[in-house]
């Protein structure tokens, strides 16, 4: 661990190169970092690390057998922000639940936690950052000889958000959690694009309820924003660039609410947009699995 943190810490800050670039980076660039954690730093192999099974963004599996379920956010989404944490570890239980895993993690990519689920509760496994100047030697609870072994005295491993901001960190101050759009009162993790967590006005295409379940009304909405027009307004404020990922975020929502693939004669016209425009940027599979 401590040898390869060093690479893994080069490559991690290249991976955030277009937050700085952009003001902001998709769940995907999180995802990526974890994979290089657990094949880098960690003992997992490449292909012990699964993307997308019935929903969860990411199960580690040992011969087979599924040991930990990540539930990812886009880079900085939980660091600082009490209420998208409690979602993450909403959605990371509640596939675990379905799936029978007995451990979670959530992540953005600047943090990592992790529980066991018990009987009645949960146990604490794991907190660490990941952009510390040295290893973090707590990793280990989540090596393939670690993952399985129950943490009896987990000091340390709770829960919490990070300090505030510093210049080398990359997204939004400790606050985050408090602000609210202005005109929707929603966080940021409500809405389709961020451009900067520090800022609400950037804030691009609401499509979750305050709980972080679908908003009905508002998701086909933001799906005509951008591949048609709603209310005679077109779309310009969300970069050309973040659009696939934007897409690829109101597709997996679509998905789960069963309106997606949108292929029979009764499909509302706004999915079978939808589906056609990720299919023509190749990310389909990244919404529909098998695809």
């Amino acid at each position: 661990m401590a040898a390869a943190w060093p690479v893994f810490q080069a490559k991690r800050r290249e991976r955030l190169a277009q937050q700085e670039r952009f003001g902001s980076a998709a769940e995907k660039v999180a995802e990526n970092i974890l994979e290089d954690l657990f094949t880098m730093v960690l003992d997992w192999r490449l292909s012990e690390v699964n993307n997308q099974v019935a929903y969860a963004d990411l199960v580690l599996t040992r011969l087979g057998v599924k040991q930990l379920i990540i539930e990812v956010k886009r880079p900085g989404a939980l660091a600082w922000n009490e209420h998208a944490v409690d979602l993450a570890l909403a959605q990371a239980h509640r596939y675990a639940d379905e799936q029978r895993v007995k451990a979670i993690a959530v992540s953005d990519g600047i943090m990592l936690y992790a529980r066991d689920i018990i009987p009645g509760g949960y146990r604490d496994r794991l907190f660490v950052r990941l952009d510390e100047a040295q290893a973090p030697e707590d990793l280990w609870w989540l090596s393939i000889d670690g993952i399985y072994r129950p943490r009896k005295d987990p000091a340390g491993a709770c829960l919490r958000l990070l300090p505030a901001i510093t210049d080398a960190t990359l997204i939004g101050p400790a606050t985050a959690a408090d602000l609210l759009h202005p005109k929707y009162g929603l966080p940021a993790t409500c809405f389709a694009y961020v451009g900067s967590a520090r800022e609400p006005k950037t804030w691009r295409l609401p499509y979750l309820l305050a709980d972080g379940t679908p908003d009905l009304a508002r998701l086909p909405k933001a799906i005509q924003a951008i591949l048609s027009n709603y209310r005679g307004a077109r779309l310009s404020s969300v970069p050309e660039a973040a659009i696939p990922e934007v897409l690829v975020t109101l597709g997996r929502t679509a998905y789960r609410l069963g309106k997606l693939p949108a292929s029979g004669p009764g499909a509302a016209q706004v999915y079978s947009q939808l589906r056609d425009a990720l299919a023509q940027l190749g990310r389909l599979a990244d919404v529909i699995p098998g695809s």
